[in-house]
């Protein structure tokens, strides 16, 4: 701005420029329009006047118009609501399951908890307007800060996985039906038996077999989206070298509370092999061989074992031609084009389609 003065008394120049510096027009004042306070402030001023009688000199006087941040006035606590609710304008992505539920599957980049907790609170507000039932929250690992603000908000562990954890919440006031995690490890034992008659065997570095002297099949766990009758042939391969083809599931056991207090699920599966030379996997096999059946179904810890005893038993008359196991039978079911696996007895003929559930 510009202001011109008579160049005739500089006393008179200096009591003006302490009167705009002293007014009160200049102390903090807040508008009607806006919640934000609106500062006045005079820069140093700069001066020019000329010594000639009579005429006018001109002064420039710069003044700065400066906004501060509402953190630092009186308005702090309402212009943080002002801004949660702008931050909570939104609600988080979600995908509708097939049971009156949502999922939100989270990114692994990097989010506040602050933000993600009023982010979560609007949405549950959303959905339990819309009659949601449960809401799933898949958090990855990189994200493990936001569990605290989930679990403040009522969600709990439903199960988690090397990298991510999955919270879960039941919305409405009625009885909580969200299936419970999985409840069964499945395992598989293989029965390789020879035109000779002699079965495959194996003796352990660790486990409960460790040191005993006991022989015993191939053991192991069925990998997540690995079918029984594959997981038989792996197991057999890594730990003896034995390349096999899986033949029958013979018979199966259901124990409970076992591996971190989980149900077990143990399918007795009859491979025929493919080659003869073992190779075996010297980190958890202490030593590998083909023996004669009737050796290893003689041994004192099978003898005196109910359940080694039966799947000896079985086996010995699988051999002898007096039982018949269960075949895997390709099926395709009408809930979906995935190929799966129906054991069952392969002398019983199906009228059964291929697209029946």
């Amino acid at each position: 701005m510009y202001i011109f003065f008579p160049n005739s008394n500089l006393y008179k120049l200096l009591m003006i420029i302490k009167f705009i510096c002293r007014n009160p027009f200049l102390s903090p004042r807040t508008s009607f329009f806006s919640s934000k306070r609106h500062f006045l402030s005079c820069r140093p001023v700069k001066l020019s006047f000329c010594q000639n009688q009579g005429k006018l000199t001109k002064i420039r006087c710069g003044i700065n118009l400066n906004t501060r941040s509402s953190m630092s006035c009186s308005a702090t606590p309402a212009m943080a609501k002002e801004k949660e609710m702008e931050q909570v304008d939104r609600i988080l992505a979600a995908k509708e399951d097939d049971y009156g539920g949502v999922t939100v599957e989270m990114t692994n980049e990097p989010l506040d908890p602050s933000v993600f907790a009023s982010l979560l609170r609007a949405s549950l507000s959303h959905w339990r307007q819309q009659g949601k039932k449960g809401v799933w929250i898949k958090l990855p690992i990189e994200l493990v800060m936001l569990v605290e603000p989930a679990v403040k908000e009522g969600f709990i562990y439903h199960h988690a996985e090397p990298k991510y954890l999955m919270l879960v919440s039941w919305l409405p006031e009625t009885a909580n039906t969200i299936p419970a995690n999985a409840t069964h490890r499945v395992g598989i034992g293989a029965f390789v038996v020879n035109e000779r008659n002699e079965v495959l065997v194996v003796q352990e570095k660790s486990g409960r077999f460790h040191g005993t002297g006991v022989w015993k099949f191939p053991t192991g766990v069925v990998d997540e989206g690995e079918d029984i009758s594959d997981a038989a042939v792996r197991e057999v391969k890594e730990e003896t070298g034995v390349n096999a083809k899986f033949v029958e599931l013979l018979a199966f056991r259901q124990s409970h509370r076992s591996f971190f207090d989980k149900s077990d699920l143990f399918f007795v599966c009859m491979l025929q092999p493919l080659s003869h030379d073992i190779q075996m996997q010297e980190r958890e096999i202490e030593a590998a061989q083909w023996m004669p059946f009737e050796q290893y179904a003689a041994q004192p810890f099978v003898q005196g074992h109910d359940l080694l005893r039966y799947i000896s038993d079985i086996c010995s008359a699988k051999m002898e031609g007096r039982y018949t196991g269960f075949s895997p039978v390709p099926t395709v079911t009408g809930f979906s084009a995935k190929k799966t696996y129906l054991y069952m007895h392969s002398n019983v003929g199906t009228t059964g389609s291929s697209n029946d559930p």
